[in-house]
């Protein structure tokens, strides 16, 4: 399918990042830089799982004789985004596609060196709602109600300071200037939207503000080089289970409600089907699924209206009883078990491994 020649992706190594990173090389053909923060092997301790996410994605790409490299620090620092654009201007060609995906709790302030932390609450008024407590090692769940307090405007600011646009800005501005970027450059960012369920805690909470931003960055990307032909773009993806996610409450709960209903309606997405989608669909084609504000609509199947009437009939009648039934809270687990490379039936646990695996292209700051 038609897409980038040079790929960067900030926030590579799990979630929508890594399968933006898999859809744009292995459906493309494209070579990739990826940037994130992992922990890496020590004597007495493995990695962190996306550490060998990378790994393993660099791995699959030599197979295919594609470029993929990995840098891994804080993507927030000025000197990583010199590091990033070194290294495009060393080994590869101008980045064609810049990919936003970067995912943290905490921002260090580049200029400043002020230390941000993003809050998950509602604005306004207390939020009472229910969410799904899940104990994952178990497989017990429990439908509970929860009560949360609004955020104060330093809570507000501070996480559209971790989560908003203007880092994203600020690597538009770094690989520009040091001659990192294709003239005719595309970049995207991710948000989500959900529906009434959700909005109180995310788009209408300060994760919604923080979204906000993007589509600031984004104009303010399109004003400044889009004469020139680079384009920016927000791109409005469906649920799916993450890291992050899954610590957002009412967030599990209607999840793993609608992935039952989208499985009996044959529509549900992993991650890498949604991004190989998006890829293939929207961002290379003129004829984009575009809404009043400018975004591409990647929710289409999970704001269908059936699919959004029964998700709705099963919130309103779910509680721990009959949580299994309603929810598809097996498929829920195993998604989140996977995500730390647990619940797969083709490896074997028992097996002694080596933590300590590397590929001679990825580096650390």
């Amino acid at each position: 399918m038609e897409g980038p020649t040079n790929a960067l992706v900030v926030g590579c190594s799990t979630g929508y990042g890594l399968a933006s990173r898999i859809a744009v090389a292995f459906g493309c053909g494209s070579h990739t830089l990826g940037v994130s923060l992992e922990k890496e092997p020590e004597e007495r301790r493995p990695a962190s799982a996306g550490w060998y996410n990378n790994v393993g994605f660099e791995r699959c790409a030599a197979r295919r004789d594609l470029y993929a490299k990995t840098i891994n620090g804080d993507a927030f620092s000025n000197q990583l985004k010199q590091q990033v654009a070194e290294v495009v201007r060393a080994e590869m060609r101008p980045i064609d596609l810049l990919i936003y995906s970067l995912a943290s709790p905490v921002r260090i302030h580049p200029e400043s060196g002020e230390m941000f932390r993003s809050s998950i609450k509602p604005i306004g008024n207390p939020l009472k709602s229910r969410t799904l407590k899940l104990n994952i090692l178990r497989g017990t769940c429990e439908v509970e109600n929860i009560d949360l307090l609004p955020a104060t405007d330093e809570e507000i600011d501070s996480t559209i300071k971790v989560m908003g646009g203007e880092d994203w800005i600020l690597w538009i501005d770094a690989l520009q200037k040091a001659g990192a970027l294709s003239q005719d450059f595309k970049t995207v960012a991710y948000t989500y939207l959900g529906n009434e369920l959700t909005w109180p805690i995310y788009r209408g909470g300060t994760l919604g503000k923080a979204k906000e931003d993007l589509d600031r960055a984004r104009d303010e990307i399109n004003g400044r080089f889009g004469k020139s032909g680079a384009e920016a773009m927000i791109s409005v993806l469906k649920a799916v289970v993450t890291q992050a996610s899954t610590a957002i409450p009412v967030v599990p709960l209607y999840f793993s409600i609608l992935f039952k209903v989208m499985k009996a309606h044959g529509t549900h997405e992993d991650c890498i089907a949604h991004m190989y989608r998006m890829i293939g669909e929207q961002i290379y084609q003129s004829n984009r699924r575009i809404d009043d504000e400018g975004r591409i609509r990647m929710d289409n199947f999970e704001l269908d209206a059936t699919v959004q009437d029964e998700v709705k009939n099963a919130w309103d009648s779910i509680d721990t009883s009959n949580a299994r039934d309603l929810a598809d809270i097996s498929g829920f687990r195993t998604e989140f078990l996977k995500l730390f490379g647990f619940g797969r039936e083709d490896v074997d646990y028992e097996r002694d491994v080596d933590v300590h695996l590397s590929t001679s292209k990825q580096v650390t700051q």
